[in-house]
């Protein structure tokens, strides 16, 4: 578990906790939890979860990651209730990724994590025709913000600190966003 100064998990080379919920736990948490895993850098340790689970992953979802040359062995849409409890992981960052599960109440999660919301559009209520192009953004979103995050000194940083940077991402992102839209 991470102590008051930032990554004391540093010190023993334990990689932070990361821990994406959505929803359905089928395409933006996937998207999240693969792109921290992998380009993280044994720093990171994300899993996905969902409050309502779908029990499987999306199809565009796994196609988008593939197509960007990430595995997709052993991905699942599981449950948030995997994350709670006594069995569960010390989580040390929550993000949610859906306006829905950002509103919903969360169970306690062992770890005592920091939370923050990056609100994405749902690739998977594009119709077909937008399908390919909405998983493009949505991975680009995500992989843009993940790679700041990956630039941060969280070692240096509290909790607090993490949780300020980790929010400023993605509302500088969010307005890039917009301008580049207008």
């Amino acid at each position: 578990m991470a102590g008051a100064k930032g990554f004391s998990l540093n010190e023993s080379k334990t990689p932070l906790t990361v821990l994406v919920l959505c929803t359905g736990n089928s395409c933006r948490s996937i998207l999240a939890e693969v792109l921290f895993n992998e380009l993280g850098d044994k720093r990171f340790l994300a899993y996905s979860a969902g409050s309502q689970p779908s029990g499987t992953v999306n199809p565009g979802a796994l196609k988008k990651l593939a197509d960007e040359g990430h595995g997709t062995h052993g991905l699942r849409s599981k449950s948030w209730d995997e994350f709670s409890g006594a069995d569960a992981p010390a989580i040390d960052i929550v993000i949610t990724v859906c306006d829905s599960a950002a509103g919903e109440s969360c169970p306690l999660w062992y770890g005592s994590p920091i939370t923050v919301h990056w609100g994405i559009p749902d690739p998977a209520v594009a119709s077909a025709a937008e399908a390919d192009a909405a998983f493009d953004l949505t991975y680009r979103q995500l992989r843009s913000r993940i790679e700041q995050v990956m630039e941060l000194p969280l070692e240096s940083l509290d909790r607090r600190q993490w949780k300020d940077a980790f929010q400023r991402i993605h509302e500088a992102a969010q307005m890039r966003e917009a301008a580049a839209t207008a």
